[in-house]
C-alpha cells in the first residue's frame, strides 16, 4: 500500500539525489568524496579527473578548496588550505612519482625560480623517495597552506616542506600553463 508518507519520502530522496554536489562523484571507477576535513577546515571538491600518460591510467586526481574557483590564480592565491588527492590506479616506484612532480615544477617555472626553490624541491624529493613504491589503490594527499606543503600516504603524514611560495609553485604542476595533463587541469577546475 502506498501512503502519503512513503510518497513524500520517495520525493525527498529523489530531490536530494538531484542536487549537484550532495553525493560523491566517480572518476574511472573511483568514488571521489564531495568534501574533506583538513585540520579544522571543511574543504569542498573543486574538481576531479583522470591523469593518464600514453593511454595508461595513472591516478585519479581530486582538488579540494575552501571555496570553489574556476581559475588557477584563484586557487594559487587562496589563503585557505587546499588539498590535492591522488588515488593511484597502478603501482609506481618512488622515482617515477618524484620525477613527475619535478618535471611539473620545471615545466612551469623559470630557471631562476627553480634555483630559488631548489632546497624545497630537494626536500620534497626526499619525502617522495622515502615513501618508496606506491601500490594501486594507495592515496597520496598533498596539503597546501600558507605554511607550505604536507605530504601524506594513506592518511599517514610522511613529510612537510615549509614555504607558501613553494605550495603555490607545486600547485602549478596540475594547474600551471604547462600542466602534467591538460584534461586533468580542466577537470580540476570544474570544467
Amino acid at each position: 500500500m502506498i501512503t502519503s508518507t512513503s510518497v513524500r519520502r520517495a520525493a525527498l530522496i529523489a530531490a536530494l539525489m538531484a542536487v549537484p554536489g550532495l553525493h560523491a562523484a566517480e572518476v574511472a571507477g573511483v568514488r571521489v568524496a564531495d568534501s574533506v576535513k583538513v585540520g579544522n577546515n571543511e574543504l569542498v571538491l573543486n574538481g576531479a579527473g583522470l591523469r593518464s600518460k600514453l593511454f595508461i591510467k595513472v591516478y585519479v586526481g581530486a582538488l579540494y578548496v575552501g571555496q570553489k574557483a574556476a581559475t588557477p590564480a584563484a586557487i594559487y592565491d587562496s589563503a585557505t588550505p587546499r588539498r590535492m588527492v591522488l588515488r593511484l590506479l597502478r603501482d609506481l616506484d618512488a622515482d617515477s612519482l618524484h620525477s613527475a612532480l619535478d618535471e611539473g615544477l620545471r615545466n612551469n617555472h623559470t630557471p631562476a625560480e627553480l634555483s630559488e626553490m631548489q632546497a624545497q624541491a630537494e626536500q620534497l624529493a626526499g619525502i617522495m623517495k622515502a615513501i618508496g613504491k606506491v601500490r594501486e589503490g594507495d592515496t597520496i594527499s598533498i596539503d597546501f597552506s600558507s605554511e607550505g606543503v604536507v605530504v601524506s600516504q594513506n592518511g599517514e603524514v610522511r613529510g612537510k616542506v615549509a614555504g607558501a611560495g613553494f605550495a603555490k609553485a607545486l600547485l602549478k604542476v596540475w594547474l600551471g600553463e604547462k600542466p602534467a595533463d591538460a584534461s586533468l587541469k580542466k577537470a580540476l577546475l570544474g570544467s
